[in-house]
């Protein structure tokens, strides 16, 4: 029953001691009920009704939402609905239009227990959602006749049982955060493979656990604003992005888009503004929820629709898709392995005859030469304020260096070594061996300090556009003919990528003064790390061209 301000007013607990006041109630058991009395709401507008079960129809007929079939579909529990009841709340509340529940993890959220809408009448009859009657009207019948004092007490008993349920969550839910803590600290411990766990268990365990770390730190990562402030601002790719949707208009206009980790949702923005007809943008982190706003805010919820998760794990409310939209790219292209994600979504969604935005990606190979940088960061660890720090030098050839190369310190020529076209390129190639490349240098050297690795972007409005792209085309080529595409490479204006610089030991490999065009030879693998998928090893041969110099080394990217 729905009280008075001045009524609430006038106990510690307003919300539950007033409505379990049941002698106040019973006073009011031979007024007739008028429909002020009656507030079961619906889940997606302002209307009330008398049960749960006519609010449940009128979902069903206007909005075209079963929430009794989600429950069987998700095999929902009682604390599970009542997340699902407040999610659903939480986002009409925000403005956002809910087609369907993909998946159990959009409403997970323990902040999700927390009533959206004051004295919900919902979350008090959720006990009869999976009990919905084969007649609703004839149960509204039996309802009146058994009388409105039985439906109030048991109304307000409902309200009691369900505020002691949230407190006992929300008491229990750190202890029981602690405890999993600590249950999994010691599974992954040493200390726990004793004489009931093999070693050879243990070791997949272990294993098992740093790639949901692994995981887990990944999308973390794309979690905080700093990450999406340098990729907003790198107007190199984000004016790429816009240019080729904007100046495509005729290619979005009432067309369905998917935005595999949409991020802050910019591109589906512009996709939004370009005319598609419907946007949906997928990201695991939590920077969905911030999208989601961004959305709104903008005026545009009733095109895109925001999904949490991974795109192989969340169900789309459609089932294919006219465009694939994304900024998958990482250093070195390959770092993060994010394009398995975007292929995956390819297969599933894509229409045959889809788009992919970008579609053609080229990976470039560059000698390297900058004596200035190898003394400042290198021979320095020699002889510092006089002390030998020899040490430092450990793996410091080790790691793929993300810098900004200037043109000078690029004494040769590139090569294109791998073209990836997005239409047709498999997860299996994305880990290749023995890819061939030749460089001459175009001046002469000290000596080679190292190799230099960028990609170019290639946004093609067709597939047959690519008839007209060579397999070493460069962006800056192709833009000066009207085309969409950049570089990262030197020559290009800055992006946040930069390039990867793979120096030589020269404790290992020696060092060699080479002459203006000598030709170094050599291969390049590609190859994802066992226990860090989205990790990865570079390795190259290379050897001087009419000399014995030359070398085999491995760099990796963590």
């Amino acid at each position: 029953m729905t009280r008075s301000d001045d009524e609430s007013d006038s106990s510690s607990n307003p919300e539950i001691e007033g409505l379990v006041d049941l002698e106040e109630d019973r006073r009011w058991e031979d007024i007739e009920p008028d429909d002020e009395l009656v507030c079961v709401t619906s889940l997606f507008d302002e209307a009330r009704f008398p049960d749960v079960h006519s609010m449940l129809q009128y979902c069903k007929e206007k909005y075209e939402f079963d929430l009794v079939q989600i429950g069987k579909n998700f095999d929902l529990g009682y604390l599970e609905f009542v997340k699902l009841v407040n999610y659903i709340r939480n986002e009409v509340k925000k403005g956002n239009k809910i087609f369907s529940i993909p998946s159990k993890r959009v409403f997970e959220d323990d902040q999700y227990l927390l009533p959206i809408l004051a004295d919900d009448a919902l979350l008090f009859s959720l006990d009869e959602v999976t009990s919905t009657p084969a007649n609703p009207s004839q149960d509204i019948i039996d309802n009146e006749t058994e009388g409105r004092g039985l439906l109030e007490d048991s109304t307000c008993e409902r309200l009691t049982e369900l505020h002691n349920e949230l407190d006992r969550v929300k008491q229990q839910f750190g202890a029981y955060r602690e405890a999993v803590d600590k249950t999994l600290e010691c599974r992954w411990s040493n200390q726990d493979s004793g004489p009931g766990l093999s070693e050879g268990n243990a070791q997949q365990l272990e294993t098992a656990d740093r790639l949901v770390k692994d995981e887990s730190h990944y999308f973390t990562s794309y979690s905080y604003n700093e990450i999406h402030e340098t990729m907003l601002k790198d107007t190199v790719r984000t004016d790429a992005y816009r240019d080729f949707i904007y100046d495509n208009k005729n290619l979005f206009k009432g067309k369905i888009v998917l935005d595999v980790g949409c991020g802050t949702g910019i591109l589906s923005m512009f996709c939004a503004k370009a005319g598609a007809a419907r946007v949906i943008a997928v990201d695991n982190s939590d920077i969905i929820d911030k999208a989601r706003e961004i959305v709104f805010d903008n005026g545009l919820g009733d095109i895109i629709t925001c999904l949490r998760g991974k795109i192989e794990e969340v169900s789309l409310p459609v089932p294919r898709v006219d465009i694939i939209v994304s900024e998958w790219m990482g250093y070195c292209l390959l770092y993060e392995a994010m394009l398995d994600s975007v292929l995956w979504a390819r297969d599933r969604y894509l229409k045959p005859e889809g788009l992919m935005v970008p579609s053609h990606i080229t990976l470039f190979v560059a000698p390297f030469a900058d004596p200035d940088y190898i003394t400042d960061h290198v021979a320095f660890w020699r002889s510092v304020y006089g002390f030998k720090m020899d040490s430092m030098l450990a793996q410091i050839h080790d790691d793929v260096l993300i810098r900004d190369v200037k043109l000078e310190h690029i004494p040769g020529s590139a090569h294109s070594f791998f073209a990836l076209d997005l239409y047709s390129i498999t997860t299996d190639r994305l880990s290749f061996t023995a890819i061939p490349f030749t460089v001459e240098l175009e001046e002469s050297i000290d000596s080679l300090d190292g190799f230099v690795i960028w990609f170019d972007t290639f946004f093609l409005p067709s597939r047959e556009a690519v008839q007209s792209l060579e397999s070493d085309t460069r962006a800056q080529k192709w833009a000066k003919s009207g085309g969409i595409a950049f570089t990262t490479g030197p020559a290009g204006q800055p992006t946040h990528w930069r390039q990867g610089v793979l120096l030589i030991d020269h404790g290992k490999a020696g060092s060699q003064q080479l002459e203006k065009g000598q030709t170094i030879e050599g291969t390049i693998d590609y190859k994802k790390r066992e226990e860090n998928q989205r990790a990865l090893d570079i390795k190259l041969d290379w050897k001087v061209k009419g000399c014995s110099y030359g070398g085999t080394q491995t760099w990796c990217m963590r």
